[in-house]
């Protein structure tokens, strides 16, 4: 399958893959207890990558050293600091769950990520003052409002970017960058798009489901390199294919924007020839995804991470659209 197929299951279901899942990591360099789920049945072993992240030489007091480090710095500074920690981290389908019941894989983990818990945990670990507020940001982050599985923010239009928008830990800023050249694009969910085999496979109750349009901008595929070198580093893209009413989603990837050496690069954790995380050119990214032709993608959405405000790790999730806007 390609790249696409790939990140477009990992964000269309989050349901348990049928394939054992990956061990943990080794004791030596597990992750602390406060941000662990319960361990799982050793399973077959995931090809290493070609060089370690960078947690993984890390020690549990290193590692609360880091997150603590600098914590008032701009956000966009701690985001790159903490996804360039995910650099070489292998790609596995669907690594994270509630630790029990219909998703029990762990809740939280350093050793492998999708395209969409990459971004996750890079957000919850950049937003945090230090190691303890980790968990309640990645939950604020992943789910509506309670951490279960069918409360987790699942479709990327439906759920994932209004809900962070809602709370405040998201803007979107695709106009600014791009302006005229931004257009005005929807999804819909009905009650037939809940009838096909890969939005079944989200094992969502009737009542869980989400139905109606979604509205979002996007910047045309063809028009991306014109903005790209005046979008800044942080900046969360994610990637949307054409709509096609039996798929309950047409964002099938995002990583962050990294400006370097003159060039623009996605940093995203990438399935196919890397299979791990990187830095790619982002022209390069474009021009492949420009060629597929069953289902065509048609653009990008840009996205600005916001801080939330401080009490936002120890208090209850915010009624629906209660959330302020947060501050960069």
């Amino acid at each position: 399958m390609s790249v696409w197929g790939v990140c477009a299951l990992a964000l269309l279901s989050q349901a348990p893959a049928k394939n054992p899942a990956p061990p943990a990591v080794p004791p030596a360099r597990a992750v602390p207890a406060s941000l662990t789920a319960p361990a799982q049945p050793a399973a077959a072993p995931v090809a290493p990558p070609v060089r370690e992240n960078g947690w993984s030489a890390l020690t549990p007091e290193q590692r609360a050293a880091l997150i603590a480090d600098k914590a008032e710095s701009p956000l966009a500074e701690r985001l790159l600091g903490m996804s360039e920690k995910f650099l070489n981290t292998p790609y596995v389908l669907s690594p994270l769950g509630e630790g029990q019941g219909v998703d029990p894989d762990p809740t939280f983990r350093l050793d492998a990520v999708d395209c969409l818990t990459f971004v996750e945990e890079s957000l919850a670990l950049g937003l945090a003052k230090g190691e303890a507020e980790v968990p309640a940001l990645l939950e604020r982050i992943r789910y509506a409002s309670t951490p279960t599985y069918e409360d987790r923010n699942h479709l990327m239009e439906a759920q994932w970017l209004p809900n962070n928008i809602k709370k405040g830990l998201l803007v979107d800023v695709t106009r600014k960058y791009a302006k005229a050249d931004t257009v005005s694009v929807t999804k819909t969910l009905t009650a037939h798009t809940w009838q096909s085999k890969s939005s079944m496979a989200l094992q969502l109750p009737r009542e869980r489901q989400p139905v109606g349009t979604f509205t979002l901008d996007m910047i045309p595929l063809d028009k991306v390199l014109e903005h790209a070198r005046g979008v800044a580093s942080g900046t969360i893209l994610v990637v949307m294919r054409e709509d096609l009413p039996l798929k309950a989603t047409r964002i099938t990837h995002l990583g962050f924007v990294v400006q370097k050496k003159k060039r623009t690069y996605l940093r995203h954790a990438s399935r196919g020839g890397y299979n791990r995380v990187v830095d790619e050119d982002l022209e390069t990214f474009l021009a492949r995804n420009a060629r597929y032709d069953k289902w065509k993608v048609t653009g990008v959405s840009l996205f600005e991470a916001r801080r939330p405000p401080d009490t936002l790790a120890s208090q209850p999730a915010p009624a629906q659209g209660s959330a302020d806007v947060g501050t960069p």
